[in-house]
C-alpha cells in the first residue's frame, strides 16, 4: 500500500498526536488488561526517540457523547503509560480533559494523554469542526488505530482529511503500518497453497469474508455453527446444532468455488443438558461424545472437532505456505470441547507458513494455548480485519493513502 510512514519521518520538535486504540478493559480504576497498550508502546517511544512532543488520543467503551462519567476516563491508562514509558519522559503522562477549549501544552521528550474523545460531540459523526479541533492540536498526526481504522469518525479519518486541507502531514504508525502490510501479504500477494481458519456461531456473520476469501483460498477450514451449516449442505443432519437451513445454497455455492474441509468425527453434548442462560456453566458439566457426522442424533449439539478429524485437518495447515486465521472451531473454553481448537493451534504454530491471526476469540484461544510466538501476526483489530479480509475500504486507511509528499 501507498502511503507515508512515520518511521520515515523527522520529528525533532514537532508536536505530534497519534490516534491510538487503548480501548482497554479498567477495573477497581487499574487496567485489567494491557494488550492494546502494550502494541501501542513502540510506536509512542519512537515518536520520543524522534524527539517530537507527543499527544495521544483514544476512546474506551461507549459513553454518551457529551456526557463524560468517570467509568469510561482513560486516566487508569495515563497512569499505565506513565510507568511503561518512565525512561523515555521527562515528566509523567498528564490526561488533559480541557483540549478543546484550552488547547494542550507539551514539549519534546513529554506525553499527553487526550481524555475519552468519545466524550466529545460529533466524535462519531465524524463531525468536521470537531476534527479542525484536533488538527489544530498538531503538526503531524499520526492514524495507528487499525482497530479503528474501518470507522469513519472524527479522530481517525475526520483528522486526517482536516490536515490535510491545512497542508500538515499526516501518516500511519508502525502498529498500523505492520497490520495492513501483514494482511496485504495474507490477501494481495499470497504464498500459495493458502489455507484460511474460519469459526463462528453462523454463515451469516461471515458471509463476505467466506466468499472473499474462496477467491484467494486453496482451502478453507470452517468451524462452530458455521461448519454445521456446510455439514447440511452436505446432507448430513446436524440435529439439535446450531444451523442456518436458509443458507444451504449459500454454503453449496462458496463449496463450487474453494475446497471447504470438513470434519468426519465432531465432539457432542445432548441439548437436554444445556442450560442456554448458563452455556458455558452448563457445558462443564455436560457428557461430552465423539460421533461420525453421518450419525448424528436428534438431541446431539456439535460443539467441536473431534482429535482425530482435528488432526487430518491440521496435516493442510501444516502443508499451507498461507494461513489466515479468524475464529474458534469449538467452543475452546470448556476443555471438553476445545481440542478440536488446540490441535489446530498448535499446527498453525508448527507450520512454515506465514500465518496472520485476528478476531477477540482467536487470541484468546492462541492465548490459553500458547502458540503465539508460532504466529507470524495476530492482528489487534476485530471489526477491522473483518472487513479488510471482506475487501473493503477502510475509511481511515483510504484517507491516508490520499496523501503525497
Amino acid at each position: 500500500m501507498n502511503f507515508l510512514r512515520m518511521s520515515e519521518l523527522d520529528l525533532t520538535d514537532k508536536v505530534v498526536l497519534i490516534r491510538e486504540d487503548l480501548n482497554v478493559p479498567i477495573k477497581e480504576g487499574k487496567v485489567a488488561s494491557d494488550a492494546r497498550l502494550q502494541a501501542s508502546l513502540p510506536t509512542i517511544k519512537l515518536a520520543l526517540d524522534k524527539g517530537a512532543a507527543v499527544i495521544v488520543c483514544s476512546h474506551l467503551g461507549r459513553p454518551v457523547e457529551g456526557n463524560p462519567e468517570a467509568i469510561y476516563s482513560l486516566a487508569p491508562v495515563a497512569d499505565y503509560l506513565t510507568d511503561k514509558l518512565n525512561s523515555k519522559i521527562i515528566k509523567p503522562v498528564t490526561l488533559n480533559k480541557d483540549y478543546l477549549t484550552n488547547g494542550v501544552d507539551v514539549n519534546s521528550g513529554e506525553v499527553v494523554l487526550l481524555e475519552n474523545v468519545r466524550f466529545n460531540e460529533g466524535e462519531k459523526k465524524n463531525d468536521a469542526t470537531l476534527a479542525k479541533a484536533y488538527a489544530d492540536l498538531c503538526d503531524v498526526f499520526v492514524m495507528d488505530a487499525f482497530g479503528t481504522a474501518h470507522r469513519a469518525q472524527a479522530s481517525t479519518e475526520g483528522v486526517t482529511q482536516a490536515m490535510r486541507q491545512a497542508n500538515k502531514v499526516v501518516c500511519a504508525g508502525p502498529l498500523l503500518a505492520a497490520e495492513l502490510d501483514a494482511l496485504s501479504q495474507a490477501l494481495k500477494t499470497p504464498d500459495q497453497p493458502m489455507l484460511a481458519i474460519v469459526g463462528g456461531s453462523k454463515v451469516s456473520t461471515k458471509l463476505e469474508v467466506l466468499h472473499s476469501l474462496a477467491e484467494v483460498c486453496t482451502q478453507i477450514i470452517v468451524g462452530g455453527g458455521i461448519a454445521n451449516t456446510f455439514l447440511a449442505a452436505q446432507g448430513h443432519k446436524v440435529g439439535a446444532s446450531l444451523y442456518e437451513a436458509d443458507l444451504i445454497e449459500t454454503a453449496k455455492e462458496i463449496m463450487q468455488k474453494t475446497e471447504i474441509l470438513l470434519p468426519e468425527q465432531v465432539v457432542v453434548a445432548n441439548k437436554k443438558e444445556i442450560n442456554f442462560d448458563d452455556f458455558v456453566g452448563s457445558l462443564q458439566r455436560a457428557q461430552a461424545s465423539i460421533k461420525d457426522v453421518d450419525n448424528i442424533g436428534t438431541d446431539d449439539m456439535i460443539l467441536d472437532i473431534a482429535p482425530e478429524s482435528a488432526k487430518k485437518l491440521a496435516a493442510a495447515i501444516i502443508n499451507a505456505k498461507t494461513i489466515l486465521w479468524n475464529g474458534p472451531v469449538g467452543v475452546f473454553e470448556v476443555d471438553s470441547f476445545g481440542a478440536g481448537t488446540e490441535i489446530l493451534a498448535e499446527a498453525v504454530k508448527q507450520s512454515e507458513g506465514f500465518s496472520i491471526a485476528g478476531g477477540g476469540d482467536t487470541l484468546a484461544a492462541i492465548d490459553k494455548y500458547q502458540v503465539a510466538d508460532g504466529v507470524s501476526y495476530m492482528s489487534t483489530g476485530g471489526g477491522a480485519f473483518l472487513e479488510f479480509v471482506e475487501g473493503k475500504v477502510l475509511p481511515a486507511v483510504a484517507a491516508l493513502q490520499t496523501q503525497t509528499q
